[in-house]
């Protein structure tokens, strides 16, 4: 829209003065009048004629310079502002200090803006918009390193006029403002453009907009309506509007229409009647751009009514039922500065998004997000960075956060330049790195060529990768996504996490701490002792000194271990008779057992038994022919540990 139409929208202004007729007399009187009116184009007009006969001063410098910027010509302000602050600083109050530093900052010359705001501070200014630059002096760089990945492109529905303000209706649609009128409307005589009406457009999968109509019903009038929330049911709508309702318009004090908020209800497919106006607003402040928590049960919105802290502040208000709401409370000097917020929006997971021009950012209006805990009190606010964000005005911004599509809009440019607004397609290109390192899990050593998979929830293969020398190992995944992370080396057993990825660029780092395999079965000490095996002689039962040497490492361990109770097993090869076989087995096994009794082991904490030749260890078995050496690899005792 155009910028003087959608910055009163914003609330520094009005939208509509009733009853003006201007003439081009040189009368600073005038000019005044209408200034006082928020008639800046018409007062502009005189101040130039003004100028240009040849009077300055500091009252004529402060309002050119002001009706360019709530117009959002930053480069017409910039140049009104430097001669201001140039040829009368003693005349200049610490607001225009701010100003000037704003519109340089939104024509790119940042250190001229930082030179202007510390000016700001030596004038007296203070409060939260110079304690946003103190906090953050590189705020340039933090906003460019806290940007959200995002994609932005201009939407279909976009007319030659002015679009802005798009809002979610329900799952496929998307109503926003629009001054697309048709030739004969009425004409607005701020903007030459019709005024703004409620389009309601179908929005497919991937966010593009299409078939745009104008809402029926009673809610589109002869003035301005824009911004609006729809309730979970679709069924009931807040928006903005003129004062007016019923055919009336209502002014304040100095004959000027304000913004106010109205509810209307669904009848029919796209019919919205029964207008009413909510009781918290008044003639003489402004209440606009309703915004609605998720659970439908606060409504916040934009306003300068009594108890604002800047030019325009957010509020909310508790919604009790029955055309009935609760007192409007303010955001706090956390979130709201001596600026201007405005544009609020809460997402289903209950971040709050809003347009300020009173915090760090990259010019104009920049969109901060910030947590809302269950009370509704904000956590810490980020400024979403470029591309949502430039160095004009963008506001407006909604999104889902599930599927990371979403709308903002912004008079950065294009086709037509930055006379009107647009609604652009925001597309969050959200990827997370996941990263990590594969090691022994006991020596904590870095174990190269690992095998390391990516799986999704249903266990399918996303990505497969060698861990590097270090044992370092890199994926790229999507947000908000379940995955496994499995890392696999011979020699050891898998190890696998399973993650679940945020909504917000970044690094997960998942180390994959991998337990080598023990070769020993779980009971067996003498293998996990490294015992050498136990042999016997050919026919023979005594206890060989080789043997005696191994069973010292039983016999350690026993007396290290006094709960540790072991079960003795002796076995034979396959010469010799069966059964004799059996019976030579049990008397080996019993002849290390009198040797762990005779060395003060408690006989409890040991049994034994033979198994002659019943469980050999290779293919000796009868009438296989093999050599002494194949033949004493079955002539051994095993100690298996007992639960």
């Amino acid at each position: 829209m155009n910028t003087i139409v959608r910055n009163i929208l914003l609330f520094a202004l009005v939208v509509f003065t009733a009853g003006s007729s201007f003439s081009q007399q040189k009368d600073i009187q005038k000019a005044n009048k209408e200034f006082d009116k928020f008639a800046y184009i018409d007062a502009r007009e005189i101040y130039l004629k003004v100028v240009a006969d040849g009077y300055e001063s500091a009252e004529i410098f402060k309002k050119l310079g002001d009706t360019y910027y709530f117009n959002s010509d930053y480069t017409n302000a910039a140049k009104w502002y430097d001669k201001l602050v140039k040829q009368f600083p003693d005349q200049t109050e610490p607001e225009y200090y701010y100003r000037a530093a704003q519109s340089l900052k939104s024509l790119g010359k940042y250190s001229e803006s930082d030179a202007l705001l510390k000016d700001y501070v030596a004038k007296g200014g203070n409060g939260l918009v110079i304690k946003s630059y103190e906090d953050d002096p590189n705020y340039l760089k933090s906003t460019v390193f806290k940007a959200r990945d995002f994609v932005l492109e201009k939407v279909a529905v976009n007319s030659s006029n002015s679009d802005f303000g798009a809002s979610f209706y329900g799952n496929d649609k998307i109503v926003y403002a629009s001054a697309s009128g048709t030739e004969g409307m009425k004409v607005s005589e701020w903007t030459n453009q019709p005024f703004l009406d409620l389009f309601m457009a179908d929005r497919d999968s991937t966010g593009q907009l299409s078939n745009a109509m104008r809402l029926g019903g009673d809610i589109n009038t002869q003035y301005h309506e824009s911004s609006t929330a729809f309730t979970k049911d679709g069924y009931t709508v807040y928006f903005t509007r003129n004062n007016f309702i019923d055919g009336k318009k209502g002014k304040d004090k100095n004959k000027t229409i304000r913004l106010k908020l109205y509810k209307a209800t669904k009848t029919g497919d796209y019919n919205w009647t029964n207008i009413v106006e909510l009781p918290f607003n008044s003639k003489e402040y402004s209440v606009a751009h309703p915004a609605l928590s998720p659970d439908g049960k606060k409504l916040y919105f934009s306003s300068d009514m009594p108890g604002t802290l800047g030019m325009s502040d957010l509020w909310y208000v508790d919604i009790l039922g029955n055309d009935s709401y609760g007192t409007p409370v303010n955001l706090g000097p956390n979130i709201n500065t001596e600026a201007r917020e405005s544009f609020p929006f809460i997402s289903d997971k209950n971040n709050l998004y809003f347009s300020s021009d009173g915090r760090s950012g990259l010019g104009g209006y920049d969109i901060f997000v910030t947590p809302l805990d269950d009370a509704g009190k904000p956590g810490k606010i980020t400024n979403l960075g470029a591309p949502s964000n430039s160095a004009q005005d963008d506001f407006g911004f909604i999104i889902n956060e599930d599927d990371r599509i979403g709308y903002v809009s912004s008079n950065r440019g294009g086709d037509r330049g930055s006379i009107d607004d647009d609604i652009y397609l925001v597309k969050e290109i959200c990827s997370i790195t996941i990263q990590g390192k594969v090691f022994d899990e006991e020596t904590k050593d870095p174990l190269p060529g690992a095998q390391v998979s990516l799986l999704d929830e249903n266990n399918q293969l996303v990505s497969q990768t060698t861990a590097k020398y270090d044992g370092t190992y890199s994926f790229v995944g999507d947000c908000g996504t379940q995955y496994t992370v499995r890392g696999v080396k011979e020699g050891y057993n898998p190890y696998e996490k399973m993650i679940e990825t945020p909504m917000l660029s970044g690094t997960i780092d998942v180390p994959l701490p991998l337990k080598r395999i023990d070769p020993c079965p779980p009971n067996d000490l003498g293998c996990k002792l490294n015992l050498q095996p136990i042999y016997f002689d050919f026919d023979k039962s005594n206890i060989r000194p080789d043997a005696e040497i191994e069973l010292a490492k039983i016999l350690a361990a026993m007396r290290e271990y006094p709960e540790l109770i072991i079960h003795i097993e002796s076995h034979t090869d396959s010469r010799g008779n069966d059964s004799y076989n059996m019976s030579l087995s049990e008397r080996r096994a019993q002849s290390t057992l009198k040797w762990l009794v005779g060395k003060g082991i408690d006989k409890n904490r040991l049994t034994a038994k033979g198994y002659g030749e019943s469980q050999l260890v290779n293919q000796c078995s009868n009438g296989v022919s093999c050599t002494a050496e194949e033949h004493q690899l079955n002539r051994r005792s095993m100690f298996i540990i007992k639960n």
